[in-house]
């Protein structure tokens, strides 16, 4: 009999589950719950546009159901483990038996998941930032010397300034990556959850070298409730190939699947996504969708300085025995509907004409920051600038400068990395857009000057899921061993090509000058940039 490992992909608008065969990697079946509350899963607000929560008990009836719709395709009787990717940072207040603090505070928006777009704390992100600086903490040194209004004690800071009666109220707080989990083992006391590496690093400033999360002089500097909550939190993380927990007589009844199954520990979508494309030195994963996430992993035994800019290094938040490397756009998939909807044109029919276009022909540059700047300027004030319009820009035209813009913020990304020892050989790309653009690939592979690879499977965080589920089940020795036979890409790879890489170049060297002179505050001159593009625009075209 095949054993089964079962991955679940909490998104932004949906959960994804995924049914995989552990000896092959061979995908058996998938199912999708979108989420039911708010505007496609999103709660929202008129009076903050940063403001961006989740329902939590969508994330319950998003297991029950998708399980149970992949029982219609497989045998649940053959499952062997489960693993839970979710978004993050979306931290949410517990009570002290484990439930949302939103069943005992209905329609209370701070009682419910905060999730990780939402960008209402960026006040409190400058502040921790600053106070870290300015008592030389070694806090921000491992995620980039900024810390972001995504993450954790932003956002939980935030809310004991602005909704101080449900921080009051809230026991701890987790993330969901952790929560979930915690909730189908039946575990009822916050204390006693396995809380995931990845989250507690990434996000949250944890580190062994300082004595886990900040100090509580640290937090009571900010404010001292928030020293406080510390002693309510964790003081020990796990990498995801452990076992969290096992499933609930409960669960097992709701859904079908065998009682007592080993659950994983959970961990964040685009770092299981990277294990699932084949993560390993020299190649960098880009998980592409309305934003992106960047990873990549680093021996251990080899020399890693803290790099600036970075959401985060890691030990084992990718892969077990190594660092894990975090960065990403703000923005990516959101600029290409942002184009779609502004020129009323498709997807289809921009990128269509667009791929008619030479580099450079459009005569347009952009900067990539419609949603502002993750990595490497960590900036959510900056925003989007297209040079080069005139009366005769196309629609096409801006859809294709819109990629572009991407890809030289991506190759910044990467000058980041290789400038700290981090080199990259190779891209993978998985998720919507590196299924479904090859435009968009094309130009990736011509800006960077690297070969695109395309990841094997089009859920491959949920298969990341699994691969992690299969160690914790005792089918693989260790997560290594599970990629291997259950990770990969296609044969399809986008080669640079050499012309286009030369005129993406030059073009690149001109987005960095917008990129510092708007983006740090340089002295550049800029006279020279509309000039510069109007005679590689004549140059491309002959």
């Amino acid at each position: 009999m095949a054993k089964i490992a079962l991955g679940l992909d909490y998104g932004t608008n949906s959960v994804r589950a995924l049914a995989v065969d552990t000896a092959t990697g061979e995908e058996l079946a998938t199912a999708v719950f979108h989420y039911p509350s708010g505007r496609a899963g999103v709660l929202e607000s008129e009076d903050d546009v940063h403001l961006a929560r989740q329902h939590p008990a969508d994330y319950i009836a998003g297991f029950v159901a998708t399980v149970r719709e992949i029982g219609r395709s497989v045998d649940l009787q053959q499952v062997v483990g489960i693993g839970f990717d979710t978004t993050g940072s979306s931290p949410m207040p517990v009570t002290a038996d484990n439930r949302s603090l939103s069943q005992d505070m209905p329609g209370v928006l701070a009682a419910e998941c905060w999730l990780w777009k939402d960008h209402a704390s960026h006040a409190e992100a400058k502040e921790i930032t600053e106070l870290a600086r300015r008592r030389g903490e070694p806090y921000l040194a491992k995620c980039g010397g900024i810390y972001s209004s995504e993450w954790w004690w932003s956002k939980i800071l935030h809310c004991l300034r602005t909704s101080p009666e449900v921080f009051d109220r809230a026991a701890s707080w987790v993330e969901i990556c952790d929560w979930i989990p915690s909730v189908v083992c039946g575990i009822n006391d916050p204390t006693a959850i396995k809380r995931s590496r990845c989250a507690a690093g990434h996000k949250a400033m944890f580190e062994e070298a300082w004595g886990g999360l900040p100090s509580i002089e640290f937090l009571n500097a900010l404010d001292p409730k928030l020293g406080a909550l510390r002693e309510r939190l964790y003081s020990v993380v796990y990498t995801s190939e452990h076992v969290a927990g096992h499933l609930s007589a409960d669960f097992a009844e709701q859904t079908g699947l065998p009682g007592s199954l080993p659950v994983a520990v959970g961990g964040f979508d685009a770092h299981f996504g990277a294990v699932a494309s084949g993560a390993s030195p020299g190649t960098l994963v880009k998980i592409i969708g309305t934003s992106t996430c960047d990873c990549m992993v680093h021996p251990l035994d080899e020399p890693l300085p803290d790099v600036p800019g970075m959401c985060g290094v890691v030990r084992g938040s990718v892969l077990p025995g190594f660092y894990g490397l975090e960065a990403g756009q703000s923005a990516v998939g959101d600029i290409f509907n942002w184009v779609s909807r502004l020129t009323g044109r498709s997807h289809e029919e921009l990128t269509e004409a667009a791929s008619a276009l030479k580099p450079g022909q459009s005569g347009l540059l952009g900067l990539d920051w419609l949603n502002g700047n993750r990595t490497i300027l960590v900036d959510p004030r900056l925003s989007g600038l297209f040079v080069g319009l005139n009366l005769h820009t196309t629609a096409p035209d801006l859809y294709r400068a819109a990629i572009e813009a991407t890809a030289f913020g991506a190759l910044r990304i990467i000058e980041r990395m290789e400038q700290y020892g981090v080199m990259v050989e190779r891209v993978v790309a998985c998720g919507g857009i590196a299924d479904k653009s090859a435009l968009a690939m094309q130009i990736y592979a011509d800006v960077f000057g690297r070969p695109v690879s395309i990841a094997k499977s089009d859920q491959t965080c949920a298969l990341g899921s699994a691969i992690f589920a299969s160690v914790a089940a005792g089918v693989y020795a260790n997560v290594l061993e599970a990629q291997a036979k259950m990770a990969g890409v296609r044969p399809t790879v986008f080669t640079p090509d050499a012309k286009a890489h030369e005129t993406y170049a030059e073009l690149y060297g001109l987005y960095r000058d917008l990129h510092d002179q708007f983006g740090v505050g340089s002295s550049l001159e800029l006279s020279h940039v509309m000039k510069k593009l109007l005679q590689i625009k004549e140059d491309s075209i002959g």
